[in-house]
């Protein structure tokens, strides 16, 4: 059986966050993974905290997020973030959309400042790479998506690809799944509500309770790179619930 991560973004609203990891612990995850916002206020001492909590659960963090600015401006702090918490594989999570290119040249650039700001990371044996949201597959003026610059411009980025954000945006997974299997390193296992439900939730769903057809696509999967799957709901109203329901479905796939 794939062993199953869940996103700890996911819990923001629920706190404390050792709770979080209990739960998670003793409803059969192996792994979380980190965000910015745990990162971004601790210091050395609430870093090894944080790791005794994990290891306590019997839980790691093999995987995440970094915000750009931390990963080009603070390089040393991430390394040692990722260091103490044993992470393995840095995903850079988002790009405002202020600061979003509007062509492909511009996107083409923004996969070579990633590729660039991943070399310190890849020379010190970390996975490096990009996690998508819906922005990413609008088609651009000359046909191509915002994505395909990206992996363009960085060949060795690695993708963490969040499917249900592929499907929010328009594109087809299975194609994308094909087509650049052998760059996903993991995979952001999320689901869709039917629409005009769970509007309170911003229209997400527990895995296996929504639209995305998971069964398919973790078969699809299965050819490609990809090590990490990670459970993620951007804004569940009821933790316990999506922890326990979403778990036993993937257990199904």
């Amino acid at each position: 059986m794939t062993k199953l991560g869940f996103q700890l973004y996911s819990a923001r609203n629920f706190p404390p966050l050792s709770e979080t990891l209990s739960k998670l612990s003793a409803a059969g995850y192996a792994h979380v993974e980190g965000y910015g916002g745990i990162y971004a206020t601790m210091d050395d001492a609430a870093l090894k905290a944080l790791r005794a909590d994990l290891d306590t659960a019997g839980l790691t963090m093999p995987t995440g997020h970094f915000g750009l600015d931390m990963l080009e401006k603070e390089t040393r702090r991430a390394l040692k973030v990722a260091e103490t918490l044993g992470i393995k594989a840095i995903y850079c999570p988002y790009l405002l959309p202020d600061l979003r290119p509007s062509d492909a040249s511009g996107w083409f650039a923004f996969g070579q400042r990633l590729q660039e700001a991943g070399k310190p990371f890849r020379d010190a044996g970390y996975v490096f790479g990009w996690h998508n949201h819906d922005f990413e597959f609008k088609t651009l003026s000359d046909g191509s998506t915002p994505q395909e610059q990206i992996l363009a411009g960085g060949p060795e980025l690695s993708w963490e690809a969040d499917i249900a954000w592929v499907v929010r945006g328009g594109a087809d997974p299975f194609a994308w799944i094909e087509s650049y299997g052998k760059r996903i390193s993991a995979v952001h296992v999320k689901d869709i509500a039917p629409a005009g439900e769970n509007t309170d939730e911003d229209g997400w769903a527990d895995v296996g309770h929504g639209t995305v057809a998971w069964k398919d696509l973790v078969a699809a999967l299965s050819s490609t790179a990809v090590e990490y799957y990670v459970v993620e709901h951007d804004n569940p109203n009821d933790l316990d619930r999506l922890i326990t329901r979403s778990i036993a479905a993937f257990e199904g796939y």
